[in-house]
């Protein structure tokens, strides 16, 4: 039921604007190309059109369909100050010095400390791991914690997913004689004063590993150091067994979609690698998790990012910030299951209090319509929850969101964005520019600190660095077409032919399909605000489709009032086993009315 997707210039289907106001675009693919590739790799039509219009070669197919760590894994000596960081730390192994590991309290951090502390742990050296309360001291490292770890007896800390930015307290360190290694991947454009700075985006760095996220970089920090200690024969001389790092492939995976960092290069086979060793349940936190949630493997990108991650999150966010990190190095089950228990009481905690703002702020970010950001805060909005409601604002708006929760006239904000539009590089403007106090991150999500006398001349700031950005938020808001699909067409061997291409989420978007001039034949509001309707082919073959979160959208009151009349529908397949039978549903993004 695959339709030729030929190269258009206008708008798919004329669907200049949708439900939703986006237009549609069909990616183009050169029909020959496709067919050579299907007939050259032995693969589908479908996913030859597929991989064709997206600009994947010949030469790239295999990584694409098979990315491994023995052909993706990049030499860890190719980020700037790597080998100074690996000398300084096996000498702290060697001469037994206490190390501490400094971390975030996000995903990305927590994942990052559990790799250091299992690696170091398994060698004989436990590394003192602290992770800073967000409410009280905030982001990164401070002085006082830094200061804190020399007097426990630290004379080496690892700061992971965080430092980059730290310059004061690293220089407080510094002049107290603590030497730190910064293992982080958020831009800076002044690297601070630590021994060794390796941050594939930083000044200087040439390895081309801007898309790896702070886990990756300390698992490549970890690849180096391992072979540094095996090459000088400090294993066999202290007859220690050397880690397998393979097994910590999980918190990599992990870690790499849930900082929703581009999944290309080394970044794919890390989620593909990562999958595989998350479904041998082997990591008890991560066991005691999946039995909360009621899931099993095979487990997919959306485990990760939408299962797993929001309640390993949940602790930095309305709990102890130390919870992630705790569950994910965990030694046994019952270490674990109160752990889980903890943190999954914390997200639910988390989503009633994200719920009560997210109202307050669509209401406030709707009075922005004209702008080409979103910039909301107010006092008692809870800091713990500012980034997940601004990225429930940047899928509404399809615009940068920035979202501060002010306690006492200090705010303590997050941003998103979408594609295009560089987010981290306006906030670090402003930072240097003296507009806020504090503020870091990367294209896609960045975190400042304000006062609420700032926030008017942030606005104005903002609204300075993206005035020349229409086009990049009409492309970013505009939908791209993968492939044509009738009802009949939504079979589980399709699902199954898709996700070759896959792991998919930022940088690799799950390909998108679109039903054209399909029938309603029922629609009405499900669960929380979710619009699950059925599509009825000209063949009169059906379809199920949801859409979630948007019954009080236009989108939403789109579809409901589109009972019985022909729309065209786009979204994503999914395909779900119960009793024995798969059944596919379509996961609905946008629709418009037949004709529009």
């Amino acid at each position: 039921m695959l339709t030729e997707a030929p190269i258009q210039s206008g708008s798919a289907f004329g669907v200049s604007s949708s439900f939703s106001g986006r237009r549609w675009i069909l990616r183009g693919a050169d029909s020959e190309a496709a067919r050579a590739l299907a007939r050259d790799h032995s693969i589908s039509s479908t996913l030859a059109q597929i991989l064709v219009a997206r600009g994947i070669a010949a030469e790239q197919i295999a990584d694409t369909l098979n990315p491994t760590l023995k052909r993706l894994l990049p030499e860890p000596l190719s980020l700037k100050d790597m080998d100074i960081a690996v000398a300084r730390a096996k000498a702290a192994i060697e001469t037994g010095e206490q190390i501490a590991v400094f971390g975030d309290y996000d995903v990305d951090g927590s994942c990052s400390s559990a790799l250091m502390s299992e690696f170091l742990g398994a060698i004989g050296r436990p590394p003192r791991v602290y992770i800073p309360d967000r409410m009280t001291e905030g982001y990164g490292p401070n002085a006082a914690a830094l200061l804190k770890l020399k007097g426990e007896g630290a004379s080496l800390v690892i700061t992971v997913d965080c430092g980059a930015g730290a310059a004061a307290p690293l220089s407080a360190a510094h002049d107290a004689g603590l030497d730190v290694i910064v293992l982080d991947h958020h831009a800076v454009e002044t690297p601070p004063p630590a021994i060794a700075h390796v941050n594939p985006n930083q000044p200087g760095d040439a390895s081309g590993l801007n898309h790896v996220c702070a886990a990756g970089v300390t698992f490549l920090f970890l690849v180096a150091l391992n072979r540094a200690l095996r090459d000088s024969g400090w294993y066999e001389k202290n007859a220690v067994t050397p880690r397998d790092l393979m097994q910590s492939l999980d918190l990599v995976g992990l870690a790499t979609v849930c900082d929703v960092v581009p999944l290309t290069g080394v970044n794919r086979a890390f989620v593909r690698a990562g999958l595989g060793r998350l479904a041998l349940l082997q990591r008890p936190g991560l066991v005691q998790l999946a039995e909360i949630a009621k899931i099993q493997p095979p487990f997919t990108p959306y485990h990760l990012g939408f299962v797993f991650g929001p309640r390993i999150n949940a602790g930095g966010r309305v709990g102890r910030c130390s919870l992630g990190v705790e569950l994910l190095t965990a030694a046994n089950s019952e270490a674990a299951l109160p752990l889980a228990q903890m943190l999954d009481r914390h997200n639910r905690e988390r989503q009633s209090i994200e719920a009560s703002i997210l109202e307050s702020a669509i209401a406030l970010a709707a009075q922005q319509d004209k702008a080409p950001f979103i910039l909301v805060g107010e006092e008692g909005w809870h800091a713990g929850v500012v980034g997940i409601v601004a990225s429930r604002l940047k899928e509404r708006f399809g615009k940068p969101a920035f979202v501060a929760g002010f306690e006492g006239g200090v705010g303590r904000g997050s941003a998103r964005s979408v594609q295009g539009i560089d987010i981290g590089a306006a906030v670090r403007a402003a930072r240097e520019a003296g507009i806020i106090e504090t503020g870091g991150g990367h294209a896609m999500a960045a975190g400042f600190s304000l006062s609420t006398a700032q926030l008017e001349t942030f606005r104005a700031f903002l609204a300075e660095q993206f005035a020349n950005a229409a086009s990049a938020l009409s492309a970013a808001t505009s939908l791209a077409i993968d492939v044509l699909i009738s009802p009949a067409g939504a079979q589980p061997s399709l699902v199954e032919e898709i996700a070759l291409a896959g792991p998919y989420g930022a940088g690799n978007e799950e390909p998108l399909v679109a039903i054209p001039d399909a029938r309603i034949v029922f629609a009405d509001i499900v669960g929380k605000g979710h619009v699950r309707l059925r599509l009825a082919g000209r063949d009169g073959a059906r379809l199920d489709a949801i859409a979630f979160r948007v019954a009080d959208t236009a989108l939403g009151k789109g579809l409901l009032a589109s009972r019985g009349k022909i729309i065209h529908a786009a979204g994503r397949l999914r395909a779900d086993e119960w009793q024995g039978r798969v059944r596919v549903q379509l996961q609905l993004e946008d629709a418009a009315p037949a004709g529009a």
